[in-house]
């Protein structure tokens, strides 16, 4: 091979490994956008579905009625193999049942009043949990991701010694490249603790599900449940004989009775309509930051026990906690509103850590305006993708391709962006060298 053929391929090597990393940034970038959207998942359920019953509880009786009433409508179906009746709750005013092939919400007298249209709310809930991807290799990316930001966080303290001296040190007179660097170090520095948790916790979320893949296939014979045993209790033996609804008034009852200091949120019902179901009631106790606790009930609605996520071992608190401490569903609005502005910081570094690197390789002589305009269309086009799939929900409906909007509008954003710098940097070129020919001539 040639020393031009192999400074070619050496270049080519370069820009390919450039690529990547800007690859990588741009789906960081695009999980720290979408969880800040993301943060007000309940108030954007509501907003697209106003016209949705509210209530601020309903009785027992009217869950009952509801879930017969469901599953009735479900006869000749396949069966479900779980049912899910959301409960009211400040943030979700509503009555919501979700099984395996539909969702309804329901009056404050049990009746099924509308199916469920938060097409929008699940297209963001689903770019920021797989990034539109299949469920088990999106969940394993977006944890990687979690780890790569914890690993740019660490080393960039490391990196920086004087970052925390310098904590509201902004030279906005140079402007360029160190005012963008000093807004990169700053945002840093101020949201530190705070990525430092979204990134553990995201990374613990996302590559929880490969995580018990791997350890079912090498320890129980490939028995995902069994995985989850241990934190969230087990599944009841299967047993598909016919049995009538479960009594889910009579186990609501009972958690009103007997734990009357905690906030049911969830009924769900395991194999409904079996001799092998079973019910649990999800409730979160005061002023802590697990989810809820499982409270396990038999189909007569007899009281079983608990899954210990309250008050087991430290572990299952932890695991139980994730959740919540990722998106900020403790504390109520203030909180979410911090938390937001918590995000836009990461979503901003995000982006000006990008600008930071191409900035460097352009100083060092690595000039790839192809790479600048993309990440100009990354930062620009996937805020604009967002408004238009949000404007297309309100103008089309529930039934719009949210996904095949939003990846068409930032794909051709990106490429419209690469093609127009590369364009301007080749004109630039051009007028450079105008000059340097006169003077020959």
């Amino acid at each position: 091979m040639t020393d031009a053929a192999n400074a070619t391929l050496v270049k080519r090597g370069l820009s390919a490994h450039a690529a990547i990393g800007l690859l990588a940034g741009a789906l960081l970038y695009l999980v720290c956008l979408s969880g800040t959207v993301l943060v007000f998942y309940e108030e954007w359920q509501r907003a697209e579905q106003g016209a949705a019953p509210e209530m601020t509880t309903i009785d027992p009786v009217a869950v009952q009625r509801g879930v017969q009433a469901v599953l009735e409508s479900e006869r000749g179906k396949p069966a479900t193999t779980h049912l899910y009746v959301h409960l009211p709750v400040p943030e979700l005013p509503r009555t919501t049942i979700t099984t395996d092939s539909q969702a309804v919400h329901l009056d404050a007298q049990g009746r099924i009043a509308v199916p469920e249209e938060n097409g929008w709310s699940e297209f963001l809930y689903a770019l920021h949990y797989t990034l539109h991807l299949p469920s088990l290799v999106g969940m394993t990316i977006v944890g990687i991701l979690g780890v790569l930001m914890l690993a740019l966080s660490i080393s960039g303290v490391i990196a920086h010694p004087r970052i925390f001296r310098d904590a509201f040190r902004l030279r906005m007179r140079h402007g360029g490249g160190l005012a963008l660097a000093d807004w990169h170090n700053r945002l840093s520095v101020w949201t530190l603790p705070f990525g430092i948790a979204i990134a553990i916790t995201g990374a613990a979320i996302g590559l929880a599900s490969v995580t018990a893949y791997a350890v079912a296939a090498r320890y129980y014979d490939g028995d995902i449940e069994a995985v989850y045993a241990p934190i969230f209790g087990e599944e009841a033996k299967p047993d598909p004989r016919p049995a009538p609804v479960p009594d889910v008034a009579v186990a609501l009852r009972t958690m009103s009775d007997r734990f009357p200091d905690v906030a049911v949120t969830y009924a769900i019902l395991h194999d409904p309509m079996t001799a092998g179901q079973h019910v649990q009631i999800v409730a979160s106790p005061a002023r802590r930051l697990i989810f809820g606790e499982y409270y396990a009930f038999d189909a007569a609605g007899r009281f079983m026990g608990t899954a210990g996520l309250a008050d087991g071992d430290i572990g299952k608190q932890a695991a139980a906690s994730n959740y919540n401490l990722h998106f900020g569903n403790f504390g109520g609005l203030p909180v979410k509103v911090a938390y937001c502005l918590f995000g836009l910081a990461l979503t901003i570094v995000s982006a000006t850590g990008v600008y930071i690197w191409l900035g460097k390789r352009q100083r060092r002589g690595i000039r790839e305006p192809g790479l600048l305009g993309a990440w100009h269309g990354v930062v620009w086009g996937a805020p604009a993708a967002l408004i238009l799939t949000l404007a297309a929900r309100f103008a089309i409906g529930n039934a719009a391709p949210f996904i095949a909007i939003f990846w068409t509008v930032l794909i051709v954003t990106i490429v419209a962006c690469a093609v127009r710098w590369v364009s301007m940097d080749r004109s630039n070129m051009k007028l450079r060298q105008e000059p340097s020919r006169l003077t020959a001539a």
